[in-house]
């Protein structure tokens, strides 16, 4: 997964694409160096995060204009996957609303089960047929995850767990990984956790994220030019790491 903006504005640097048109060129070229599914946080022209179906609906037909084909199921097309949090609606009761309102749907939205009502949101997402990407945090309060644990998910093909460990210490993850239903995995650090997790992820066979909206720096050090060049990167990281390990 590429995070193509996260939460990040124009003052972060060039390499974050704020504007649909350079989210599009972004996307395309994170596809083409490697990745297999975006995800974008949708703003206003005034760079504010919004769940609006007059700013999502607009920039999804963006992608799958520019020639992002929708994703039928494991393996085909390219996920486009949008963040839904108290950052774009700081309302539970309006993100709900937000997300009913939509007229043109992502492949999946990721939904942080450290804010509040998250499951409800979760299960309005999956009944609009929207897949769930459930993100949790690793090594601080237990309660997200524990929430996630409570959720009794009728449809693990269409749930998948997004676990943000603060280190690359193998043993919090190991133990995640003992605990969770059959669900899928994606592992992704943000700032300096963001390579060490990576190839943490890469060690235990699950999904990986980069993008400038998690890291603006190359393994090396180096600041990134564009999210195609973190997703060079991280191909090349992970081949590395996966040929380590056999």
């Amino acid at each position: 997964m590429v995070s193509l903006n996260g939460s990040r504005n124009a003052a972060d640097g060039p390499a974050v694409p704020m504007s649909p048109g350079d989210l599009v060129e972004a996307a395309l070229a994170a596809v083409a160096a490697g990745g297999r599914e975006v995800l974008v946080h949708a703003r206003t022209p005034c760079g504010r995060e919004s769940l609006s179906p007059r700013v999502v609906g607009p920039l999804l037909e963006a992608l799958r204009e520019a020639g992002l084909e929708r994703a039928p199921g494991p393996g085909g097309g390219v996920a486009v996957s949008v963040a839904v949090s108290v950052a774009s609606e700081p309302d539970h009761a309006g993100r709900s609303a937000r997300v009913r309102s939509w007229t043109v749907l992502p492949d999946r939205a990721v939904v942080r089960f450290a804010e509040p009502g998250a499951r409800e949101l979760a299960e309005e997402l999956l009944e609009r047929g929207v897949a769930v990407d459930a993100e949790v945090p690793v090594g601080g309060s237990p309660e997200p995850l524990a929430r996630f644990l409570a959720w009794p998910v009728r449809d693990p093909a269409r749930v998948r767990l997004l676990a943000e460990p603060a280190s690359a210490d193998p043993g919090p993850v190991a133990e995640l990984l003992r605990r969770l239903p059959p669900v899928p995995v994606l592992l992704f650090g943000r700032g300096p956790a963001a390579w060490p997790v990576l190839r943490l992820a890469a060690r235990y066979g699950t999904g990986a994220r980069i993008g400038v909206g998690d890291v603006l720096h190359l393994p090396d050090g180096r600041a990134a030019r564009s999210n195609a060049e973190l997703v060079a990167a991280a191909v090349r990281a992970r081949e590395v790491t996966t040929a380590g390990n056999r």
